[in-house]
């Protein structure tokens, strides 16, 4: 069965668009919004050698349980601030996709984020990394509101 399964996020960010890129690329960031709610990813399972060829790994801990969804992949393009394509290997599986993240400056500190993700070979998983990254994502609308807030544990 080939992989063709795929979805785009878009969200309108009140960030420049370098900060939305630092918070797709510094563990400092990373480790404030990466992960849906309920979970967190604690800034020593996070690496990230942003290069095209380098590597990036983080480990996603569900807060009720502390089960971890380690997760990570290589870099492929790397244009800052405005593009970033890497893949992404499922949490805790060996399925791997290509995620594709553009960046537009809208002016006044805003920025559009385009989210594509491609390389799903079922629906149900297809859905459940959607229903992720979209919850994800709210956390990092709230993140780019006070990116410089302490981190909590």
């Amino acid at each position: 069965m080939t992989a063709t399964r795929e979805f785009t996020i878009t969200r309108e960010l009140a960030a420049p668009r370098e900060l939305v890129f630092r918070a797709w690329t510094d563990p400092e960031h990373l480790t404030r919004w990466y992960g849906p709610r309920g979970c967190t990813t604690p800034l020593g399972s996070i690496s990230a050698d942003v290069r095209p060829g380098g590597t990036w790994q983080a480990t996603m801990v569900v807060d009720a349980t502390g089960q971890e969804f380690p997760t990570g992949g290589f870099y492929l393009e790397v244009s800052a601030p405005e593009r970033l394509v890497f893949t992404w290997r499922e949490p805790g599986g060996d399925a791997e996709s290509v995620i594709t993240i553009d960046l537009a400056d809208l002016g006044g500190g805003r920025t559009a984020m385009t989210f594509h993700q491609v390389g799903f070979t079922t629906e149900e998983a297809r859905e459940n990394v959607h229903d992720g990254w979209s919850s994800a994502f709210d956390r990092l609308t709230e993140h780019l509101t006070d990116p410089e807030e302490e981190i909590r544990s």
